[in-house]
């Protein structure tokens, strides 16, 4: 059997069991692909040029029991190998913290001069937060996107804040990322000129309908109360307070636009382009959230 014969196999596995993906992939295939390159130690880009090449039963059942795993526990492939990748950064997770997706690092990504993001900034953005930053992913992705800025990345988890800490010196960026153990804004040392906030905000009917992989992850940074506005409602009331007069907040809130309408209606804000469309990642001044009446 050659190595692309077993991904398809995988793969079709995979479909069959009815696994649910968004954890780094979002189809069977490139599930399949990721879990048996993993498990026979080949690097996720080498599918194309070793598609053909032969494997020994060994590595048949060696791959093949992986995604039996992946399969009778419904942990999320990040789980099973402890890596996840972002904009193509490598990150460690475990079930300590969520597996980071946040649609935030394709506008740091992008904005290395010219992006979007860029728009908003300048050359006196020195200091960033990385707010509910779970394993430290963001916070990895703005220090290595903006080399002169440094970063507090905050969250209320100290498992998840131990996980960051693997991934910050994973990078080597000790000296430019400071981890705080932080009840959302309570123990930062603002102010900031920029803030990043993936934040739970899943409402709770969602979260009643979550499949099995969702629910492996930490509900502490998924929950958003009923709206799924509960945190968010804390975070943008006290942000004015830590920020710089042109600071600005960029806040993921996932498929919750119509309740983010509706919990802030007057307050001013910007929807920023990503992958996922224009009502995912939106961005607030503090001047808007200075003069909102709250």
């Amino acid at each position: 059997m050659t190595l692309i014969d077993l991904i398809t196999a995988q793969s079709a596995r995979l479909k069959s069991a009815g696994v649910s993906f968004g954890h780094g992939t979002g189809n069977a295939f490139d599930e399949a692909a990721w879990l048996v390159l993993w498990a026979l130690g080949l690097e996720l880009d080498t599918l194309e040029a070793k598609a053909q090449q032969p494997l020994t039963p060994n590595e048949q059942a060696k791959a093949e029991a992986l995604v039996t795993r992946r399969i009778e526990t419904r942990l999320p492939a990040a789980y099973l190998t402890h890596e996840a990748w972002l904009q193509n950064v490598s990150f460690y997770v475990d079930e300590r913290a969520i597996v980071p997706r946040s649609f935030i690092a394709e506008l740091l990504v992008d904005g290395e001069g010219s992006g979007t993001l860029d728009a908003w900034l300048s050359d006196q953005t020195h200091k960033v937060l990385d707010l509910c930053t779970g394993n430290g992913s963001l916070a990895v992705i703005a220090a290595l996107a903006y080399p002169e800025v440094t970063v507090d990345a905050a969250d209320v988890s100290e498992d998840a804040i131990a996980v960051a800490r693997i991934n910050v010196d994973r990078h080597k960026l000790a000296q430019r990322i400071t981890l705080l153990p932080s009840d959302l804004l309570a123990a930062v040392h603002g102010p900031y000129d920029l803030i990043l906030c993936n934040p739970p905000y899943v409402n709770t009917r969602s979260m009643l309908a979550l499949p099995a992989e969702y629910r492996a992850e930490p509900a502490l940074a998924l929950a958003g109360g009923d709206d799924g506005m509960d945190l968010i409602r804390k975070i943008l009331s006290e942000a004015a307070k830590h920020m710089t007069v042109d600071a600005v907040l960029v806040l993921e809130i996932g498929n919750e636009r119509a309740h983010f309408a509706h919990a802030f209606r007057r307050l001013e804000v910007a929807w920023l382009e990503t992958s996922a469309g224009d009502n995912q990642v939106l961005l607030v001044t503090r001047d808007a959230l200075a003069k909102y009446r709250w």
